[in-house]
Formats: C-alpha cells, structure tokens, sequence
C-alpha cells in the first residue's frame, strides 16, 4: 500500500480551511480577504462551507493514507471550487480587490489541483518476484 501524498497534502489543507470556517468564521472570512464583519446570514454560509471543505478534505486525506483511488475526491474538490469561483464571479464586481485576488485566485487554485488530481497518472509500485527455487 502507498499513500498518495498529493492526496494527503490537498485532503489536509482542504481539512484545515473547513476546520478553520468552523472553529473561527470571522478570523477565517478575513484570510480570505473580506476585512468586514459578515452578516449573520453569511456566517451560516461560511459555517456551511466550512463542514463542506472538512468533509471533502477528511475524506479525500482518508483515502490518500489508504492507498485508496483518490479520484472521485478530487473532483468533488474540484466541484466545490467550481462553486465557489462562479459564486465569486457573479459578484465580482461588488467585491473588494483583496476579496477578487484572494477568494477567486484560491477557488481557481482549487479547481486546477482538484483537476489535475483527478487525471494525473498514477504510480505503480514495481512489486519483486520471488527467487524460483531449484528443481530437486
């Protein structure tokens, strides 16, 4: 079994940010550009963004230390950020410049790992034949 450790280190960092929306939606909300307090409404979504990038992070981490195909996960990934960059693109205009570079520039990182993770090539591990006996 080998570990897929892009897999790990995008399922970690994914984890990380939905565990961070969780934890702290104000401190979070500001990392990522808005230096604004969000209203209550869009504390809700934030919360919910956060369990779903912790969902998909656990998961796609999960399978990577498996050894488990890691494909599905990184296109969920990349469908999430999918979301969030034409969300972002339909306001783009009523965002701030920190909010434009930031959200979007991070949601379009997003999309092209989550791609790239689902059609690299993988790897295979060349397995050694045992040694043949003698014949008696």
């Amino acid at each position: 079994m080998s570990i897929d450790r892009f897999g790990l280190l995008a399922g970690t960092i994914r984890l990380a940010s939905g565990v961070s929306f969780l934890v702290d939606p104000l401190r979070a909300n500001k990392l990522w550009g808005d230096p604004d307090e969000p209203t209550p409404t869009a504390q809700l979504l934030l919360r919910s963004m956060g369990y779903r990038d912790a969902l998909i992070g656990v998961l796609l981490a999960s399978a990577a230390l498996r050894g488990k195909n890691t494909r599905g996960w990184f296109l969920a990934s990349a469908g999430a950020d999918v979301a969030d960059l034409v969300g972002g693109m339909s306001v783009h205009s009523e965002l701030k410049p920190s909010q434009q570079i930031i959200g979007l520039g991070g949601a379009a990182v997003g999309v092209a790992a989550g791609l790239w993770g689902a059609v690299r090539p993988t790897t295979r591990t060349a397995t050694r034949a045992a040694p043949e006996e003698p014949a008696p």
